[in-house]
């Protein structure tokens, strides 16, 4: 029989993360179903044809390649990093932005001469509106920590800046509408080494078909359009937290980035 804690941290990993009542409900049973579906009101008159029912105004998100095409055209506008966050306040392309809390924009120096990329923001990101502050936020401190670095010292920011529901991993159209935004901000930043953690952040920004076991650790050409910086793909410390034995690859990986740094 489960705990209380082991079935808290179940929801927490299925993306139950929020309470809708102040006791349970069993949603299920026949009897909650009939006691929370409100009554009809009796009716005052009867017409030939009764007024559609209007449902709730939801959001309209334009077709992906649509959005593409939009996030395309606007994200080479921004001049700076703050113009940047706020056309991705106001963009509508990625309906993502509609379930999470908040935008997850960047954190660290943004004169940093390194920059970290993620994949997407998970739980305890959305709360806080910055990148990397969980669990593997917390190794990823360590992993810098090794070679010298620390969020003052480092630009870290997220191909995806909402969190998808229920950490799931975004879909492929949702990184392509995102990824000219991230493309921008790396462009801004202008940092001297890029560092893509994970399989998903390093295909979609270095343009990488292998996997992470072939393509980590490896010196990468990125060109920004104006410069070339050098970039490197290596193990997204999530991954590091379910496979530890990679550790030690990783620290090679980062050896290899201090080096750089350096030189």
């Amino acid at each position: 029989m489960p705990t209380a804690r082991e079935l808290l941290a179940f929801y927490l990993e299925a993306g139950v993360d929020c309470a809708l009542s102040e006791t349970p409900v069993n949603r299920l049973s026949e009897e909650a179903a009939v006691e929370e579906r409100p009554a009809p009101k009796p009716a005052l008159f009867r017409t030939a044809n009764p007024p559609a029912i209007v449902p709730a105004s939801i959001p309209s998100v334009p077709a992906p390649d649509a959005a593409i095409m939009s996030a395309r055209e606007i994200a080479p506008r921004a001049a700076s990093l703050q113009e940047l966050r706020d056309l991705l306040e106001r963009f509508d392309g990625c309906a993502l932005k509609s379930t999470a809390t908040r935008l997850v924009f960047a954190d660290g120096n943004p004169e940093a001469k390194i920059m970290f990329v993620g994949e997407a923001p998970g739980r305890d990101e959305d709360l806080e509106g910055l990148p990397f502050v969980g669990r593997s936020g917390k190794l990823l401190d360590l992993m810098m920590a090794a070679i010298g670095l620390d969020r003052s010292k480092v630009y870290i920011a997220n191909i995806i800046p909402w969190r998808p529901p229920g950490n799931r991993d975004p879909s492929p159209q949702e990184t392509q509408i995102c990824l000219p935004f991230i493309r921008r901000q790396i462009e801004l930043v202008d940092p001297d080494v890029l560092v893509c953690l994970g399989k998903p952040s390093s295909q979609a920004v270095l343009d990488l078909k292998d996997g992470i076991m072939k393509t980590r650790g490896k010196w990468i050409d990125y060109d920004t359009g104006t410069r070339t910086i050098r970039a490197m793909a290596t193990f997204h410390p999530a991954y590091l937290l379910r496979q530890p034995i990679y550790k030690r690859l990783t620290w090679q990986d980062l050896r290899a980035v201090q080096k750089a740094l350096q030189g």
